[in-house]
């Protein structure tokens, strides 16, 4: 969907008809600013990680609706609030990073936010770090100038910080609230931004920043979460045999990344097509309403327009024709996971722990007892079985669990 179809519908319509709206501040007030005028309105993303990965996906489009409707985005890299780290749904206190860590984590994750905004054009995108204004404050001058605003016991009922309390909130985690409230109020005042937008997890650091804003200007700010994407159990999805779904190739291949949206269950499709593609709603209601095996149909469209977007079109070609080629047993098996091993003769234990099909011992020799491990299409039964140079046909063999999961064993 080109932007054309864009420029005269307001954000708030087009948030609605994806059901991309979870919480709002000032709902009315909000509608008519976005239906008057354009402005900007900001995401921050903290460089915890050296990528980003599902759980940023539902943000980013939000903001990349706001771009089509005319309004101009802000991303905010925390380069000063990882310092601290954001406690929100956290037991454990996070790790702290170095200053170097954090300087690399910012470069790849500006690279992966370009595939949903655009750094051109009349309201390009503009990337800020906050770390160029949080890392120089005076704290004392900060304390005395807006920490008058917040009330300990407010902040200590924010959903933020519950289940940190369980194990004892430090001081140094309380003053994140502080320092996001302080990124809104630093962007309204120096760039005019007017709107914040997160994961409904960041309700309650956002609803604090609204609350500084109003505060000291007494109007003009507002906050809008989108939804979490969660599974058929009610969990958050993103989970893989490797860990988080990274948007990041290195880290969760575009084959893997494929294959993850390809294999939904049949009442998450509408969801992932209303949130996660372009696709008008019209198209994404009858694909979701596709009955029995014709819903697979869906699913391909599903994991095929995710993973053009975050790849690319030769990657997201590639993906689908190595998923097709091992479902229908022909074709290539290029952009498969691969692990190379120097010897053949390994045990079938072993190659199920170094693809981490799976995480233990243990439980590999539960797939294998189950009946869920195959090797080039034989189901293996013996949990002492070893591989030899017979099973390389062509220098490699193909280790599968159940119908979805393969991995390429390559000499």
């Amino acid at each position: 969907m080109e932007n054309e179809n864009f420029k005269n519908m307001s954000i708030y319509d087009v948030l609605k008809q994806r059901d991309l709206i979870k919480q709002i501040t000032f709902e009315e007030e909000f509608k008519d600013m976005v239906e008057n005028e354009k402005t900007k309105v900001y995401l921050g993303i903290d460089p915890t990680a050296d990528s980003i990965h599902i759980g940023h996906f539902i943000p980013l489009m939000m903001m990349s609706y706001f771009q089509k409707c005319g309004h101009t985005p802000i991303i905010l890299i925390g380069g000063g609030t990882a310092f601290i780290g954001d406690p929100s749904g956290k037991t454990d206190m996070r790790k702290m990073l170095s200053k170097e860590t954090i300087s690399k984590n910012v470069d790849n994750i500006i690279k992966q936010v370009s595939n949903f905004i655009s750094f051109e054009g009349e309201n390009a995108a503009i990337i800020v770090n906050n770390g160029d204004w949080i890392l120089d404050l005076n704290y004392m001058d900060f304390i005395r100038t807006y920490g008058i605003h917040f009330n300990v016991n407010r902040m200590l009922d924010a959903e933020c910080f519950k289940q940190r309390m369980e194990k004892g909130l430090t001081f140094f985690e309380l003053n994140y609230m502080l320092m996001q409230s302080y990124d809104f109020l630093h962007l309204f005042e120096e760039k005019g931004c007017k709107v914040q937008i997160g994961g409904d997890d960041q309700w309650s650091n956002m609803l604090a920043g609204v609350d500084l804003i109003r505060k000291i200007h007494k109007n003009g700010s507002f906050c809008l979460t989108c939804p979490l994407l969660l599974n058929a159990e009610g969990k958050k999805m993103g989970k893989t045999v490797n860990g988080a779904l990274w948007l990041d190739a290195k880290k969760t291949s575009p084959y893997e990344f494929y294959q993850y949206w390809r294999n939904i269950q049949d009442n998450e499709v509408y969801d992932v097509l209303r949130m996660l593609t372009y696709l008008p709603m019209d198209e994404v209601k009858r694909l979701a309403n596709l009955k029995d095996e014709k819903i697979n149909e869906a699913k391909k469209i599903a994991a095929f327009e995710i993973t053009k977007l975050i790849h690319g079109d030769a990657e997201a070609i590639k993906a689908k024709d190595a998923s097709e080629a091992l479902f229908n047993g022909n074709g290539s098996m290029e952009g498969m996971p691969t692990t190379k091993i120097e010897n053949p003769n390994i045990s079938i234990i072993d190659a199920i722990i170094l693809t981490k099909i799976a995480p233990s011992k243990g439980q590999a020799r539960t797939l294998i007892a189950q009946g869920g491990i195959s090797l080039n299409d034989i189901k293996i039964n013996d949990v002492n079985y070893v591989l030899s140079e017979n099973n390389f046909k062509d220098g490699y063999a193909i280790l599968k669990k159940g119908k979805k999961v393969f991995n390429k064993l390559e000499l």
